[in-house]
């Protein structure tokens, strides 16, 4: 026995037309990059792990720039796959209680919901921005690479994370769903 609410919904979801518009093909190929990117940036976090761990118990000489360019790699592959999880729906949601709603006030919170997350996106660039330009002339300790590099992907992050709610509202405003990058 199902919901009727959320039966509803799953109708709804998929009598939705897909999203074809200029930005939803241009967000569809950078969040596509944004996903290639973190999985690379995870398999090199790995590959310096293990080097680390290699050089600390067989080669008795651990070297001193793994642990730092390990974090500045965790920095890029969680931002950047928080922006790809934004676009794809893949973050934390509470849909129970929006399938319960009527259609037209669940498309109204749904609306509300992108606008706050892409004014989080706002505040996440314009604090990475002001946070990575008071500390561009400080040097990450044995990577010799200026601090600034640790905020550009808060940066990045927050950009794409506006940019893709902007194309889930103006989807929803038309009536049409994004489709996951990775379909």
């Amino acid at each position: 026995m199902t919901d009727p609410h959320v039966a509803d919904h799953e109708q709804g979801a998929v009598a939705a037309r897909p999203a074809t518009g200029l930005l939803s093909r241009i967000n569809a190929r950078i969040a596509r990059a944004g996903m290639y990117l973190s999985v690379s940036g995870l398999l090199l976090i790995v590959t310096v792990v293990f080097y680390q761990v290699f050089g600390r118990y067989v080669l008795n000489s651990s070297p001193t720039w793994t642990e730092n360019l390990a974090l500045v790699l965790i920095l890029y592959v969680t931002l950047i796959g928080a922006a790809v999880g934004v676009r794809d729906a893949g973050h934390i949601g509470m849909d129970s209680l929006l399938v319960m709603l009527p259609e037209h006030a669940r498309e109204k919170i749904e609306l509300v919901i992108h606008v706050l997350v892409a004014a989080f996106g706002v505040a996440m660039a314009y604090n990475g921005w002001i946070l990575g330009a008071s500390v561009g002339t400080v040097k990450i300790p044995n990577l010799g690479l200026p601090e600034v590099v640790r905020y550009v992907p808060l940066i990045a992050s927050g950009v794409l994370i506006v940019s893709f709610s902007i194309e889930h509202i103006i989807a929803l405003l038309r009536g049409e769903e994004v489709v996951p990058s990775w379909n």
